[in-house]
């Protein structure tokens, strides 16, 4: 029988990740001994906050291959998001812009479908586009949708459920060829695949801290200068971030953006191929234990650390429930009374039933073998038993 580990085993890192402790040490001074508010450059504390700040937007800036120009920094993906979509299609409509479209995937965050879904109430028309049944979005099917005039397209650079990676080159050529927008929601990219907007073809692109080991409460938005990219900001306030953000930059957060950024800079190759190895074993293990085991998603497109996995003939919060000491999610979102089956998994073509039998699993920096052999072996004992159960009932 497996051990019990010490502490919970955590394998959910596309809900989040922990801070790693390099970025942890690099942001404890700017807490208490330079506390200076980085807008305050008339002295020398705010100079030296102020100094730290760009210093962490040259180095995210690098990451994605930007001008440290075009960084934007906010709270996260869910702000880069609304304000990239709505910020574009105001800006487009207050200038007298006739489109009125504004495209996206089935499969979006909710925060992308939410805000797109917003802009109708503006005059906007939202166009939702259905994917195939690996999650990806066809580039022929967005050229077909981009025949009417379309202002803006957004499209998730990785699945948050499913962790599939959608082709931005071919995505963003094709909106360019029909004078739309290119947005990318790549809150599960930055850190763990190679990007470089300039090759992309990108746009706009939103950046969440807390899911490459970055302090949560932290972001950015990637905005292009050249051709220039113009938004409408959300709030009113100060002018800070070129007009486009308003409120004090919390230097402590941005100097852990920073450091992560540089960490990823330089280890993310090494780690992909590490976390790649453990997924594999853990399917290894999961599928000699559990014949009938199915991966949601394209096998080949997509990030090393994600697992999708519907069940034979187990719920998925009945498996949680019977595995305390492993910290893993469904594919569902939590609604006030009921659990609902996750809108992605509905997307891709699974039933109410598939959906609510599969988990979602998030391997990250910090996984260790033994943690995917303790898993695999808690999720097997643990579908037995549910199994069992559901088959006795």
């Amino acid at each position: 029988m497996t051990p019990r580990p010490n502490r919970p085993v955590y394998l959910d890192c596309q809900a989040t990740t922990p801070c790693d402790p390099r970025v942890v040490a690099g942001m404890l001074p700017w807490f208490n001994e330079n506390f200076g508010n980085p807008h305050s450059i008339e002295h020398v504390m705010g100079r030296a906050a102020d100094a730290a700040v760009e210093q962490a937007r040259g180095a995210l800036a690098a990451l994605i291959g930007a001008d440290p120009r075009e960084v934007v920094f906010t709270s996260g993906a869910t702000e880069s998001n609304n304000l990239a979509i709505k910020g574009a299609a105001r800006f487009a409509a207050a200038e007298g812009d006739p489109r009125r479209r504004v495209v996206t995937l089935a499969t979006e965050h909710k925060c992308v479908l939410e805000s797109v879904a917003d802009l109708a109430a503006e005059g906007f028309a939202p166009v939702v586009l259905p994917v195939r049944a690996d999650g990806l979005l066809d580039p022929d099917a967005l050229r077909a949708a981009l025949v009417a005039p379309t202002l803006l397209v957004s499209v998730m650079a990785v699945n948050n459920e499913i962790g599939v990676v959608q082709d931005l080159a071919a995505l963003a050529a094709a909106a360019h060829e029909h004078g739309a927008l290119f947005h990318t929601d790549a809150a599960q990219a930055v850190g763990r695949i190679p990007l470089d907007v300039r090759a992309l073809g990108i746009d706009l692109l939103s950046v969440s801290g807390h899911k490459f080991y970055a302090p949560k409460g932290v972001g950015a938005l990637y905005v292009r200068r050249r051709p220039r990219v113009r938004l409408a900001p959300l709030f009113s306030g100060g002018g800070q971030e070129r007009g486009l953000r308003s409120g004090t930059l919390p230097a402590p957060l941005l100097v852990g953006l920073g450091e992560a950024s540089r960490i990823a800079a330089a280890e993310m190759d090494a780690e992909a191929a590490r976390i790649a190895a453990l997924r594999d074993r853990m399917l290894a293990g999961l599928a000699a234990a559990l014949p009938g085991v199915v991966v949601n998603g394209s096998r080949t497109a997509r990030i090393p650390g994600n697992l999708s996995l519907t069940f034979p003939a187990a719920r998925a919060q009945a498996l949680m429930a019977a595995c305390p000491d492993l910290c893993v999610s469904t594919g569902s979102a939590c609604g006030a009374a009921e659990v609902e089956p996750s809108h992605v998994l509905r997307a891709l073509g699974l039933s109410e039933d598939a959906a609510r039998r599969t988990l979602r699993i998030g391997i990250g920096r910090f996984t260790s073998p033994a943690d995917i052999d303790f898993a695999v072996a808690a999720l097997a004992a643990a579908h037995a038993s549910v199994a069992s159960q559901r088959t006795e009932a």
